[in-house]
């Protein structure tokens, strides 16, 4: 036990020796830095002033510009507030510049005005009883029915849309269900409040286009203002769109702005008594109401990129319109040759996706397969067409025309009205696992379809 204490009192004593050794090779080593640092300062002061000076000259270079520098007491922005600065001005230039393309486009822009004759009824009463009883023996209380009868007819608003002028004597584009009705009449309101009567020219049987005419007296000289037309092949998605029309066929000229949310849609629309399948449509979330229909869809030059079509009934916001570049086709065509045409092969067909493939039990998954109208008895080649003078039949597979391959984005009709009548094309065509090539010559269109 004593010898334990004796050993524990030794270890403590060498304990205290150590921390002391250390704590004087500790000051000494900061001792003989301090020397050596002052000695080499004095030594190379004037190395190290030198490359300080070096450093600051870099820095200046990197420093605001110079007007900041020397109009730094009239600078009361912070660097946000300066973005925000920045911000507004190319808020306020965009806005200049819609405003501008309204200005400039709404002179072009017209309202179309439907009107019909109308029966006017009269209305009268009659007791059904009188003639069963006698005046003393009627004793029930008067009993009146309301009768009617005609009373000849009177114009009356029955609807309207919108177009917009395309050619200085008065050519004007729409929408083909805004101007179908064949016992209608239509009148132009232009933008200054001046009313025309307006003649259908030319109805597109494919699109949902229109072109009419303003008819002018005779002594009236007026010239009006076309529209500028742009190009719908380079549109993108997210692309400022103007829309101008008629809205809900009372409020002439409505402006509503948006962008292009798709492109290459195909729809099925409805309206004044028709049912279409729309392709290769662009799709917005600009405003088009009722009446908005056959009004220009402007981009930020204040051209024309699409005809406003038609909008989703059951949502907000989703807009359609018919490719300006479509339109395009049909203005020069009533310039040329008075009416609008399309080559015409002779088939109805499905297009093949995957699940017409599985349906059918296919080997592909595109093409289009010729098939009958179940519906309606008709046959899937048209007699006396030129599918049929060509030897297709039901069950063909049409794979590619001239090249190009037939999918479910680019169908056989967007093909063929690449072509004109008269044209000879040659058919990719599929039958019993077996690929040949059929050469068939276009038609004109008949006008009974």
């Amino acid at each position: 036990m004593e010898i334990t204490n004796f050993q524990e009192k030794q270890n403590n004593e060498n304990k205290k020796n150590d921390r002391k050794n250390f704590k004087i090779i500790l000051f000494a080593s900061f001792l003989i830095f301090f020397i050596v640092g002052f000695i080499s300062g004095i030594k190379y002061y004037p190395l190290i002033k030198e490359e300080i000076n070096k450093i600051l000259s870099i820095r200046i270079r990197f420093s605001p510009p110079k007007l900041f520098i020397e109009k730094k007491e009239n600078i009361t922005s912070t660097p946000s507030s300066l973005k925000e600065e920045s911000n507004y001005q190319s808020t306020a230039g965009l806005e200049e510049n819609i405003i501008k393309v309204v200005k400039e486009a709404s002179p072009s822009v017209v309202s179309i005005i439907i009107t019909k004759d109308l029966p006017v009824f009269e209305q009268y009463y009659i007791n059904p009883f009188k003639d069963f009883f006698g005046p003393e023996d009627f004793n029930f209380p008067d009993f009146q029915i309301p009768q009617y009868k005609q009373k000849g007819t009177e114009k009356r608003e029955v609807g309207g849309g919108t177009g917009f002028i395309i050619s200085e004597d008065g050519l004007v584009l729409t929408n083909k269900h805004v101007v179908s009705d064949k016992k209608a009449q239509y009148t132009i309101i232009t933008n200054d409040g001046k009313k025309y009567d307006a003649k259908v020219l030319a109805l597109d049987p494919i699109q949902d286009l229109a072109i009419i005419k303003i008819q002018k007296p005779v002594t009236d000289l007026t010239s009006f203002k076309p529209i500028q037309m742009g190009d719908s092949s380079n549109l993108q998605i997210g692309q400022i769109v103007i829309a101008i029309g008629n809205a809900l066929g009372e409020f002439r000229n409505t402006v509503s702005m948006g962008v292009i949310s798709g492109l290459g849609r195909t729809i099925t629309a409805s309206g004044a008594g028709m049912v279409e399948i729309l392709e290769d449509v662009i799709q917005t979330d600009a405003a088009i109401n009722s009446g908005n229909s056959g009004g220009p869809l402007l981009n930020l030059k204040g051209q024309v990129i699409g005809v406003n079509v038609a909008m989703a009934q059951d949502a907000q916001n989703i807009g359609f319109a018919i490719p300006i570049n479509k339109a395009k086709r049909d203005v020069e065509q009533i310039k040329t040759i008075g009416k609008i045409i399309y080559p015409w092969l002779g088939v109805r067909y499905i297009l093949i996706n995957q699940e017409v493939k599985e349906k059918y039990h296919l080997t592909i998954d595109y093409g289009a397969l010729i098939v009958k109208n179940e519906e309606n008895n008709e046959p899937g080649v048209i007699p006396g067409s030129p599918a049929e003078k060509a030897g297709l039949k039901e069950g063909d597979i049409i794979l590619e025309l001239n090249g190009e391959k037939i999918t479910s984005q680019n169908s056989l009709s967007k093909i063929i009205t690449k072509y004109s009548p008269g044209d000879n094309v040659i058919l990719k065509v599929l039958r019993d696992k077996k690929t040949f090539e059929i050469s068939v010559v276009l038609v004109e269109r008949p006008e009974s379809l």
